[in-house]
């Protein structure tokens, strides 16, 4: 185990980060499921560590169950009673998050978020966001995105660098759709593992933050 890959470890362990993920950094693997706990299927069949995530799939993870995973240059963590639709040709162009949570970091290029009631679009970003029926919460950690409800004309375009800016995103076409909210669900300690998984580090801006979360 390298130096860098031992530090993040240390990180991890101090702030709190899920021992599924701590286990994932430390088999050093790279493309497809990195830690699967619980329920987890891709296109309804069982996964298990090695198994690819490509465009085109759909991932359902099961109550009381967890999934880490990489497709190309994004990592992806997805919570207890999640499903997902992964988009795309031969590289990832969106996500549809159908129910539950999915924390997500980005490689270099456009990406696009959707849940019932609100569409995001983002580039080189760290995400986090969970569907409910009638709102969307969504958390820049990271990066530079453009929020839009999906009914109405409620939108905003904004960049944070450490969870400025939490969003709730009403479906019911109502004028104020797009809300704040707290940080909520997720942690410093998983988005730097995240990237970790890709050979990558939150920026500098992220970095340099007090670790609140």
């Amino acid at each position: 185990m390298n130096g860098r890959r031992s530090a993040l470890l240390a990180l991890a362990a101090a702030i709190g980060a899920p021992a599924a993920l701590r286990l994932a950094l430390a088999q050093g693997q790279t493309q497809g499921v990195r830690r699967s706990m619980g329920d987890v299927r891709v296109n309804g069949l069982p996964v298990v560590v090695g198994s690819l995530v490509r465009p085109g799939d759909t991932v359902q993870v099961g109550k009381d169950a967890l999934l880490a995973f990489v497709v190309d240059q994004d990592a992806f963590l997805m919570r207890s009673n999640s499903r997902a639709e992964f988009a795309g040709g031969s590289v990832l162009a969106a996500v549809r998050l159908v129910t539950g949570g999915l924390l997500s970091v980005f490689g270099g290029g456009q990406h696009r978020l959707t849940t019932a009631t609100a569409t995001v679009g983002i580039r080189g970003t760290g995400a986090y966001m969970e569907a409910e029926p009638e709102r969307t919460y969504f958390c820049l950690c990271y990066g530079t995105a453009e929020v839009e409800a999906t009914k109405g004309r409620a939108r905003a375009s904004y960049s944070t660098t450490h969870h400025e800016s939490p969003k709730y995103i009403y479906g019911d076409g109502r004028k104020d759709a797009i809300v704040p909210a707290g940080v909520s669900n997720h942690t410093d300690a998983e988005l730097v593992l995240l990237e970790s998984l890709v050979g990558r580090t939150p920026p500098s801006g992220f970095m340099e933050s007090p670790f609140k979360y």
